[in-house]
């Protein structure tokens, strides 16, 4: 049996930032809008353009910024 919930990493440009659990079938632009607010994500990126948001289900989130 699989578990319901899976833990993912939240990274900012390729490096680990926290770790959180979520639903296993969460949706890419559920699992995006909660890592953005996730307070640790939060901080790395306010004021910074999003570049790129990258979601691989069941492994991580990764939000690419440029100054």
């Amino acid at each position: 049996t699989q578990e319901d919930r899976v833990e993912i990493a939240l990274q900012v440009n390729g490096k680990i930032k926290a770790r959180i659990d979520i639903p296993r079938d969460l949706s890419q632009e559920e699992a995006i809008d909660l890592a953005c607010r996730h307070p640790q994500m939060a901080g790395e990126i306010e004021g910074k353009r999003r570049v790129k948001e990258i979601y691989v289900p069941g492994r991580l989130v990764n939000i690419v910024v440029a100054p």
